[in-house]
């Protein structure tokens, strides 16, 4: 009989150790409940963050394209200005030609005008009579040589100004091709600053996918959880009806031995 009572209390102790340590498992799985709310929350925070910066990504494509698009603008404006540039060249080389026939044709009326004075100084020492008249056509012609050498000078002086501005047109010519450079050279820079950031937001939507899935690996483990800790609980109720079973059965022994003993 004592040994049976000893058994008895050894189930008690046994079964008190067990409910001691279901409790202790019910407090870690609420700690750890806590625990990974913080962790979707937190998950949660990351996502909304995420999506701003994608949102502030996206905003950073369309400004990238707009100011490709003015460049694109710019760079065709810069175009018909070369066009424009060449043509006037080309009407300035032009007008030098016509400017070099002039130049030519006065020197040969010069030259003509040169062997008529000859003619008529050979003239005017065979005639004395006409040699008044003479030298008045020879004033008129000296006055008509000083016109054409001041017209001569006034076309050099054209022509300087000319080339001086077709000089000015040149290294106007090289300034733009330098600037088309360097439009060409940021056009390739945006273009690598896009990829880039395309490839940043293909990581970003990798990693968001991986907490995505994290996050429901976390939601099914706590289902599970959830699960195990109402069996538990039905296991703790079971126990104690257990136990309450072999409380009173212990109360009907000592009755009964206090009986015997009687």
């Amino acid at each position: 009989m004592a040994k049976i009572e000893k058994i008895e209390v050894d189930e008690l102790v046994v079964i008190r150790k067990e409910l001691a340590l279901l409790k202790e498992e019910k407090e870690k799985l609420s700690a750890e409940l806590i625990i990974a709310r913080s962790e979707l929350a937190f998950f949660k925070e990351e996502k909304g963050k995420r999506a701003a910066e994608l949102g502030i990504a996206n905003k950073e494509l369309v400004f990238q394209d707009e100011e490709k698009e003015k460049r694109a603008a710019e760079l065709g404006i810069a175009n018909l200005e070369l066009a424009y540039q060449k043509e006037e060249k080309g009407k300035r080389a032009a007008e030098l030609g016509v400017a070099n026939i002039e130049l030519a044709f006065q020197d040969e009326e010069k030259e003509k005008r040169a062997a008529e004075l000859s003619i008529a100084n050979k003239e005017l020492i065979f005639q004395n009579d006409e040699k008044e008249k003479r030298a008045a056509e020879l004033s008129i012609a000296n006055k008509e040589l000083v016109f054409q050498n001041e017209e001569k000078e006034k076309r050099a002086a054209e022509l300087g100004i000319a080339n001086k501005e077709l000089v000015f047109q040149n290294e106007e010519k090289e300034k733009r091709a330098a600037e088309l450079i360097i439009a060409n050279k940021e056009l390739i820079f945006q273009n690598d600053e896009k990829e880039k950031r395309a490839a940043e937001l293909g990581i970003a939507n990798k990693e968001l996918a991986f907490q995505n899935e994290e996050k429901e690996k976390r939601a099914a483990e706590l289902g599970i959880a959830n699960k195990e800790l109402v069996f538990q609980n039905d296991e703790k109720e079971k126990r104690a009806a257990e136990l309450s079973i072999a409380n009173k059965e212990l109360a009907f022994q000592n009755e009964e031995k206090e009986k015997r003993a009687a």
